[in-house]
């Protein structure tokens, strides 16, 4: 699911420690000890502690992200997260990055949808400059003219290279039809058109209105005791708004569906995104869901799509499909590319291996498995401390309790087979929304005329690719 520019510093000297990042994953894994930490002014943080490894790494996440850009204008939000590490306080952008590289600090920002997140990484031995850093950042950003422009001029020529992309385009035609008239259907990344058009002040808006406390979420994963965590959270967060001013978004439910989109390009395959409403995370048939989903599309090379698009068939080099859950929508969502005269056989197959699924469910054998191996596949998303600190800051924003990961293999082996084929029925038999782009054979557009390609807008994001389930 992709997403917005990620600005990253300093990996150099962090690398050196490499080994003993990932050396911390089993340990996690094993025995996950997340303690809830509150600091002297009030700010929550979860903190996994390992003084074995040193290394401190910081994720963030705070609500307000690209939704919130004003609606002639998308992409506020993702140049924010772009040029707020270009300078700050004192600094000026060439005196920042220098201090970052010297320090090994490693700084990155990203815009979602719904939550603008960012991460802090360095060596213990540079922990408060870390810190500092990333304080300057959040809170002192210069928005320089000179460096605003030229980090305009690159994501322009980005949003120009995307929009002739197929798998771009796909994307993005998919997310605008599904969502016309709302904040998820306008691009995170923005168009060249509105990327002209923001301003210094817009960014400084941002900053200064949707950035703030009230809706925070933080962990801290590494070599750090609580006290010194909760002081330097607050001297990092601390003097942030204390409430964010927000405009309401509506919930919604993909729309389009039953409809085939084509986008005419010269290009020698065709790019094929499908998607329909989905199941939110907050659902008491989330877990059936997800596992259903692995069974479908999830699963990589045992998913029913994989085994019959490209293992049977040789339609396709790849093809899965993804559970995907926003603030006030949810969806299921897939893709594949494919040569252009299978494209509709490509298209039937898909469509008839969800009936299917949707008819019969699982079958036992394949709940089993998939069972198993959501179970024990999950410690794998936790190899370094970046990853770990992302997951407990998804776990607070999903609502799922601090003892999530000692709930999880029970959540799972709770969903029975009859569980599994009534949400297969739930979440696949209500029609799909289908975007082709390329020369696609045996393939109808339900449009009243071919769509030609377009670089009017950007990828859209779906969000966090690791989402915990």
């Amino acid at each position: 699911m992709n997403p917005s520019i990620s600005r990253t510093r300093s990996r150099s000297m962090i690398a050196l420690a490499a080994g003993a990042l990932i050396s911390l994953a089993p340990v996690v894994a094993q025995a996950m000890s997340i303690e809830r930490v509150i600091s002297p002014g009030g700010i929550e943080v979860w903190l996994v502690r390992d003084p074995a490894v040193p290394v401190v790494a910081v994720e963030f996440a705070m609500l307000g992200s690209a939704a919130q850009d004003p609606a002639d204008k998308p992409g506020v939000a993702n140049m924010v997260a772009s040029t707020i590490d270009e300078g700050a306080g004192s600094l000026d952008a060439s005196a920042f990055h220098d201090k970052v590289e010297r320090k090994a600090i490693e700084l990155s920002f990203r815009a979602g949808r719904d939550y603008f997140r960012g991460t802090m990484r360095t060596l213990k031995e540079n922990r408060d400059e870390g810190f500092d850093c990333l304080r300057l950042s959040l809170n002192e950003p210069r928005f320089d003219p000179e460096s605003v422009e030229r980090i305009r001029a690159q994501l322009v020529s980005r949003v120009q290279r995307e929009s002739m992309n197929p798998n771009d385009m796909a994307n993005r035609h998919w997310w605008a039809t599904a969502f016309p008239g709302h904040p998820y259907g306008r691009p995170v990344e923005g168009t060249v058109d509105s990327l002209s058009r923001i301003t210094i002040d817009d960014l400084k808006f941002f900053t200064r209105h949707i950035m703030a406390r009230d809706n925070l979420k933080i962990a801290v994963v590494g070599d750090i005791d609580a006290e010194t965590a909760g002081k330097l959270i607050d001297r990092t967060f601390g003097n942030l708004p204390t409430k964010a001013e927000l405009t309401p978004v509506p919930a919604i439910v993909p729309q389009g569906l039953g409809r085939k989109i084509v986008i005419k390009l010269d290009v020698p395959q065709a790019v094929v995104n499908f998607g329909a409403p989905g199941i939110t995370r907050s659902d008491p048939d989330f877990m059936a869901a997800y596992i259903v989903n692995h069974i479908l599309g999830g699963g990589s090379f045992s998913s029913r799509l994989y085994r019959e698009v490209r293992e049977k068939r040789g339609l396709a080099y790849g093809v899965s499909d993804t559970l995907i859950w926003l603030d006030h929508t949810a969806l299921i969502l897939g893709s594949t590319a494919t040569r252009a005269d299978a494209t509709g056989q490509t298209i039937e197959i898909i469509e008839h291996e969800i009936r299917r699924l949707a008819d019969e469910g699982p079958t036992e054998e394949e709940f089993d498995k998939a069972k198993t191996y959501l179970k024990g596949s999950f410690a794998l998303g936790l190899d370094t401390s970046n990853r770990i600190a992302s997951q407990l800051v998804q776990m607070q924003l999903d609502n799922l309790g601090i003892d999530y990961i000692e709930r999880r293999g029970a959540m799972i082996d709770a969903v029975t087979l009859a569980d599994s084929k009534r949400v297969a029925k739930r979440l696949l038999d209500g029609g799909m929304l289908v975007t082709v782009v390329g020369r696609p054979e045996g393939v109808t557009s339900t449009e009243a005329g071919e769509l030609a390609a377009s670089p009017a807008l950007s990828k859209p994001d779906q969000g966090p690719p690791s989402r915990g389930h």
